[in-house]
């Protein structure tokens, strides 16, 4: 976030294009990871200390829900946040419609009080701009282990009979396959349920994976975690733990696709290709010229700018190890300005589509059919206002203002700093040319540029006034 919007003055993010990515890059830590493991928090007793935790909006709505719940928190300029749960009562076990409906990963405190507490009222997410999002499967499996829940005035009141939920075999299949936050929501109650638990069709992304070794760092016993089957025994408590999240692959991807579009060579620090294995793939087969690797250091990936553009490609995003979602939207602006035809198709969240019209605003051509997006790249793009629809969109305006002609101006930043953590500052480095500036010095200059017409239709100049007078008239 800016420092204008820090004082409550909305920015815009102004793109200058054509320079090449260059240098090194590390990412923050993973924002999925991060948001689950401090819900967790509320699960022990003592306190945790959680490392590598990036300073978004996100995460700091969610250290404002626990305090709301009865937690002493503190988070370092490093990146640790500090977590002790201090008033475990019924008044501190109510999660807020005026926090919760902000982001819908702060839904998944339900399950750690009501497993810890033995009752919870949590107010549903509210709605998501990327589609529809139900958390149908949430409860779903709490009342597999035995919760009574029950929907009112657009919350979520639950019990645990007995004040401790049950161990049961929990079926987490939905209508797009498995569900991430849904599994480690269920992971989460289960670790204090009593008996054990299977969670089968679990989700099988790193940051569950993440989350799985904190919890069995507080003394959960959990196997599987990463595969399609989780097995969760319950134990009758645990304890403040020690972690470090691990770095955001999605901030990564969106450095390397940034860098093929550029025609760069940089390396993104402490990136692991077994977290992005789809992208690795796609990137490696879009070839000429466009070479990616993996060393101690991390993920290289370099561009030869003398080469052609590289060869467009056809992409369908799927649950973990496929492609990811998150990155559909840079694919999109890859395949802007990519050598041929590419086909996007969309398994995850169909309806996640709308920063098509922002591209084409910019020149990109490119038209929805059904959940497939078929993008002809271009020669060039050209800087123009854009809008940011939601967090992925944002990031993906930005790397189409850096190979567009012109500036790009990207409106509605708040998205950004949702999932990016200095991602600013960060691409200055690797060489771009960027700024955030208040909203009215933007406007000023759109205003100018929209009264400039353009080189290529620009109007002929007129023939100056004659001055002679008419014959045989007064001139009037």
């Amino acid at each position: 976030m800016g420092e204008n919007e820090q004082s409550g003055v909305e920015e815009v993010l102004i793109v200058e294009g054509g320079k090449p990515l260059q240098g090194a890059v590390r990412p923050s830590g993973a924002k999925n990871a991060a948001l689950p493991i401090l819900a967790a928090a509320l699960l022990a007793d003592g306190r945790s200390v959680i490392e590598n935790v990036p300073d978004l909006s996100d995460v700091r709505l969610m250290l404002a829900i626990l305090r709301e719940l009865g937690c002493r928190v503190e988070h370092s300029p490093d990146g640790t946040v500090e977590c002790d749960v201090l008033d475990a009562s019924d008044a501190t076990s109510v999660a807020s419609y005026e926090l919760v409906s902000k982001m819908r990963a702060s839904f998944c405190v339900l399950g750690p009080l009501l497993a810890r507490r033995g009752w919870a009222r949590v107010s549903l997410p509210g709605g998501c701009s990327i589609g529809l999002r139900p958390v149908d499967l949430h409860l779903k499996g709490l009342e597999a282990l035995g919760a009574e829940i029950h929907l009112e005035r657009g919350y979520v009141e639950a019990r645990a009979p007995g004040g401790r939920l049950r161990g049961a075999r929990i079926y987490l299949g939905g209508a797009n396959g498995s569900s991430v936050l849904g599994t480690e929501h269920i992971m989460m109650a289960a670790a204090l349920a009593e008996g054990k638990s299977v969670i089968e069709c679990a989700a099988c992304e790193p940051e569950i994976e993440d989350l799985a070794k904190y919890l069995n760092a507080m003394g959960a016993t959990i196997t599987g975690a990463g595969t399609p089957r989780i097995t969760v025994t319950g134990v009758p408590s645990l304890r403040g733990a020690r972690h470090r999240v691990i770095p955001d692959r999605i901030e990564a991807g969106t450095f390397l696709i940034g860098a093929a579009m550029t025609g760069g060579c940089i390396t993104v620090e402490e990136a692991r290709s077994e977290h992005l294995p789809a992208l690795f793939d796609t990137l490696r087969r879009a070839g000429r010229g466009l070479e990616i690797s993996e060393g101690r250091g991390g993920i290289r990936i370099e561009r030869d700018p003398d080469a052609p553009r590289p060869k467009s490609f056809d992409v369908t995003t799927l649950p973990y190890p496929g492609y990811p979602t998150d990155l559909q939207a840079q694919a999109m602006a890859y395949l802007s300005v990519a050598d041929g035809i590419g086909v996007i198709t969309e398994k995850v969240f169909p309806d996640r589509y709308q920063h098509l019209a922002e591209l084409a605003r910019m020149g990109a051509k490119v038209r929805k059919e059904g959940n497939c997006a078929i993008v002809a790249g271009v020669g060039e793009l050209t800087g123009a206002p854009v809008r940011a629809t939601d967090l992925r969109a944002s990031a993906a305006l930005v790397l189409a203002g850096l190979v567009a002609k012109g500036e790009t101006h990207v409106h509605h930043l708040h998205h950004l700093d949702r999932g990016y953590e200095r991602f600013v500052e960060k691409l200055a480095g690797l060489g771009a040319n960027l700024r955030r500036v208040p909203i009215d010095e933007a406007r000023e200059v759109q205003q100018i540029e929209a009264r400039t017409p353009s080189a290529k239709f620009k109007r002929p100049a007129q023939p100056a006034p004659s001055r002679v007078r008419p014959r045989g008239g007064s001139g009037i």
